[in-house]
């Protein structure tokens, strides 16, 4: 058994400053730090990307930026007389052969609600209509991606469209069109406005509310568009529906209908987290390395490694019993007693008798020094081993 001296400890590594302690708890903590840091950046960038509405949004009585008061007057002042309905039943007789039903905040409609409007009349225009909105009304056209591009030109035959020219759309969803439906504003293979032919109506559904509020119907020829649209036909029912009453549609929604705008961002942001976690902490592997086994480690190596940890954890029981347990298993069989006795309590007293008699010391010393108390500093577990080694070196000369 070696063990170092004092000053060879201190020069091997002494005890950690406070500074140094400082910095191994930085590095240690810097990449959760980072973590932490990614994650508020996101929850900005998302908050600012969070589109903003009032209860009024795509109202036609609202003069806010997000209503569409703009729109219903300049219908009025072009001879299209314009009706305001808060409830399907009531756009539903209020429509007729020659009119278009404008239906927006298509989410607060029940299934009875789109039950009704399967069987108005005249034209239907859907402003982002929901999937199931899309879905009854609009055979042939399905929901696709979104699409961020600002400015869209119509590509398409569609008269409404190719009259108005370049549109301001800003964020839309995207359609995928089959049949007999056209599509205009297309982003690949998919488009922005869509409308198809329904029996004798014509269904026209439109990605995007941002042509129809009051901040953007002056923009590009957004004005012109939704004349065009709207404006088809003599007269216009504007379906505005009010919040249904509470539970009206229970059962109708799906889970990720219910969940708040604000808990899907956080949901993305945690999965965001989770990645950039597991990119830093993922093992990185690198080439093959050939090693032949097994591998040889020198005894003095591991005698140090082991001691460094027992002075780190400051553990001076756990050495001075293996100290000991070392001094026993080589005394014993040189006393002439059974090996097994040297880690037998009960052969304790034995022992040290015997080890007072064949070198003339006390049994209190002999039994302090094999089976004695922990030592209080590091100084009494150097003395100890010198004792131990001194008493081993005695019992083989004697």
């Amino acid at each position: 058994m070696v063990i170092q001296s004092p000053a060879r400890a201190q020069e091997a590594g002494g005890e950690p400053s406070a500074r140094q302690v400082a910095g191994r708890r930085w590095r240690s903590a810097r990449g959760v730090v980072a973590a932490l840091l990614a994650m508020a950046i996101i929850a900005v960038i998302l908050a600012a990307l969070r589109p903003s509405g009032s209860p009024e949004r795509l109202d036609p009585t609202s003069p806010k930026k997000d209503g569409s008061r703009a729109l219903a007057e300049i219908l009025k002042q072009h001879g299209t007389p314009v009706t305001v309905a808060r409830h399907a039943a009531q756009a539903v007789d209020q429509s007729g052969s020659g009119t278009v039903m404008v239906v927006t905040r298509s989410e607060r409609l029940t299934e009875d609600d789109i039950d009704r409007l399967r069987g108005a009349q005249g034209e239907l225009l859907l402003v982002q209509p929901t999937s199931p909105v899309l879905e009854a009304l609009a055979p042939g056209v399905q929901m696709g991606s979104v699409s961020f591009a600002n400015t869209a030109e119509p590509q398409c035959s569609l008269q409404a469209a190719s009259l108005a020219g370049t549109v301001t759309l800003g964020e839309s969803q995207t359609y995928e069109t089959s049949g007999n439906a056209v599509g205009c504003y297309q982003v690949g293979r998919e488009s922005r406005l869509a409308q198809v032919q329904d029996g004798p109506r014509t269904v026209t559904v439109l990605g995007s509310s941002t042509p129809l509020t009051n901040q953007h119907l002056t923009e590009e020829g957004n004005a012109a568009l939704m004349m065009n649209l709207a404006g088809a036909r003599g007269s216009v029912v504007w379906l505005a529906p009010d919040v249904p009453t509470r539970g009206a549609g229970a059962g109708q929604e799906s889970l990720t209908d219910l969940l708040p705008f604000g808990v899907k961002l956080f949901f993305l942001e945690l999965v965001i987290a989770v990645v950039l976690v597991a990119l830093w902490r993922g093992r990185r592997l690198g080439p093959v390395v050939a090693e032949a086994l097994p591998v040889a480690v020198r005894s003095a190596e591991t005698v140090e490694g082991r001691a460094r940890l027992y002075r780190a954890s400051r553990a001076r029981d756990r050495a001075a019993d293996a100290l000991r347990s070392g001094a026993r298993e080589r005394i014993v069989p040189l006393l002439g007693l059974p090996r097994t006795s040297a880690q037998d309590p009960a052969a304790a007293r034995e022992i040290v008798a015997a080890v007072a008699r064949r070198t003339a010391l006390d049994e209190a010393y002999v039994g302090a020094a094999l089976y004695g108390p922990e030592p209080v500093d590091d100084a009494g577990l150097i003395a100890l081993t010198s004792v131990l080694d001194d008493l081993e070196r005695q019992v083989r000369q004697s």
